[in-house]
């Protein structure tokens, strides 16, 4: 029996479990976390995503059939169509125009993930990318739902950040999720015990400049 994507979160769960209920997630769900925080967050999480648009593209480089060019030409189109335009739309809200957005410096934690993404993928496989890039695609709709499962969540007008919980329990972000664990699910299966033991390592690396990135929001760090 082969490996699954579970298999990577099993393997690296404390981290993982770090990432999915840190405190800036909890004080988000809660609607407690202090605005000026999310808003440093917001404008990097603008800079981080554009990022991975250029990792979604080197996917499509990377493919090697037609459904694996299929396949990065749709994760891109989630993101540029549906993550970017939303964040877009929900950092206008909060006074942040796509020009400001466009001139930000990055923090030092969007640069450390966002080039550990792009750095694994040009020296690995396709596979390699897509497990560097999983706890952003994968990651961001668990912890939406696991928010929803919370009874300390706080959902509708008395919390000021309800649409951004919104915008990853959405069926478009749900769906890209469920499509993205299925296709790391058909290719783990294929691969050795040595492999996996690779692939988790990126695995573990990424959730960790995940669990950084909530952090530098938290601190406001520059």
């Amino acid at each position: 029996m082969g490996y699954r994507f579970s298999d990577l979160t099993d393997a690296c769960q404390q981290d993982w479990r770090a990432y999915l209920e840190h405190d800036f997630v909890r004080a988000l769900g809660a609607g407690r976390l202090d605005e000026d925080a999310f808003r440093h967050y917001l404008q990097q999480d603008y800079l981080f995503l554009v990022h991975f648009s250029r990792a979604y593209a080197l996917a499509a480089y990377k493919s090697q059939t037609l459904a694996e060019l299929r396949h990065a030409f749709e994760g891109l189109k989630t993101i540029l169509d549906v993550e970017l335009d939303l964040h877009v739309g929900y950092c206008r809200e909060w006074g942040i125009g796509e020009d400001d957005l466009a001139a930000l410096p990055e923090a030092r934690a969007t640069l450390a993930y966002t080039r550990y993404v792009l750095d694994t993928g040009c020296r690995g496989d396709l596979l390699d990318l897509h497990v560097a890039l999983a706890p952003c695609l994968i990651g961001y709709g668990e912890i939406a739902n696991w928010l929803n499962a919370q009874a300390s969540t706080v959902r509708g007008a008395a919390n000021p950040y309800d649409a951004w919980i919104a915008m990853y329990e959405g069926d478009a972000f749900q769906a890209a999720m469920h499509e993205e664990r299925a296709w790391l699910d058909a290719r783990l299966a294929e691969v050795t015990p040595e492999r996996f033991a690779r692939l988790t390592t990126i695995f573990r690396d990424a959730t960790r400049l995940e669990i950084d990135f909530w952090q530098m929001g938290l601190d406001r760090a520059d």
